[in-house]
């Protein structure tokens, strides 16, 4: 029911954008259908197997299982891309990613790897499921990243409702109160439609491994609220993952490693 009324206010919300931009939503049928296969890659089976995962196994863990998602998208970006080729120098920044993820988080959770596999391979699919949606979804280039997003939010909303109606029955439960509403508001129109619009929008200029990089600096964003909103406390362990973290970013990026052997040419070239 969360997840409904997340996606359901999403879309409302962006619908209304659209509506007062005088913007044209093309009722073209087969773009429709693809929003709907974008919605369950993006939405449906990712939070379902996700939901089911965190039943079974540590949180942690799964945010690691979960962080496996550049990975993902790396590898099937190779074989499904022409313009994303898998290179030394993304895989090494991606595993050097997933590495800090690891450190951040607590390398002793992996010790929880092997038991409830069931529960594991649901996290692992989802991230499978996120790194297909990024790469689905740059089959959307030149439609408008709201126009975009407001469909695909739309179609997850329509395929969420009987299973949402079918699991919980809401009809059944009490109301939420002024701060759950409140939180489900801001979960609708922060996390999900204004990211949704950034998402489509970095799909179309970074493409689907840059964009789903992301997923390694959520334990990072994470951290620093807890840290800046909270006052939690930072340890040493957080700040050697961010680090790590940060430079798996780096190589991808290649800019460092070029002004690296740059510097290195010129040093040479002076001796």
């Amino acid at each position: 029911t969360i997840v409904w009324v997340r996606v359901t206010l999403a879309a409302l919300t962006l619908n209304l954008v659209v509506l007062l931009s005088g913007r044209s939503m093309s009722h073209d049928r087969r773009l429709w259908g693809r929003f709907v296969v974008m919605g369950a890659l993006n939405n449906l089976i990712p939070f379902s197997l996700i939901v089911y995962g965190q039943t079974q196994i540590a949180s942690g863990l799964a945010a690691i299982l979960n962080a496996t998602t550049p990975l993902w998208t790396v590898l099937l970006a190779h074989w499904f891309t022409y313009d994303e080729r898998l290179t030394l120098r993304r895989l090494s920044g991606v595993l050097l990613g997933l590495a800090g993820v690891i450190v951040v988080i607590g390398p002793d959770l992996l010790g929880g790897l092997g038991g409830n596999a069931f529960a594991q391979l649901a996290v692992v699919g989802a991230a499978v499921a996120y790194a297909c949606a990024g790469i689905f979804g740059k089959g959307f280039r030149g439609v408008p990243p709201l126009i975009t997003a407001t469909r695909q939010v739309t179609a997850s909303s329509l395929l969420l409702l009987p299973f949402m109606l079918i699991v919980d029955q809401p009809w059944s439960r009490p109301l939420p109160g002024p701060t759950t509403l409140a939180a489900l508001l801001g979960l609708a129109v922060l996390s999900t439609a204004l990211a949704y619009a950034i998402y489509f929008r970095l799909l179309a200029s970074a493409g689907a491994t840059n964009l789903l990089l992301v997923t390694f600096l959520i334990p990072v964003s994470a951290l620093l609220l807890g840290t800046f909103v909270l006052g939690e406390q930072v340890m040493v362990a957080d700040l050697l993952g961010m680090t790590i973290i940060g430079f798996g970013l780096a190589v991808i990026d290649g800019r460092l490693v070029r002004w690296a052997g740059s510097r290195w040419r010129m040093a040479r070239a002076q001796r």
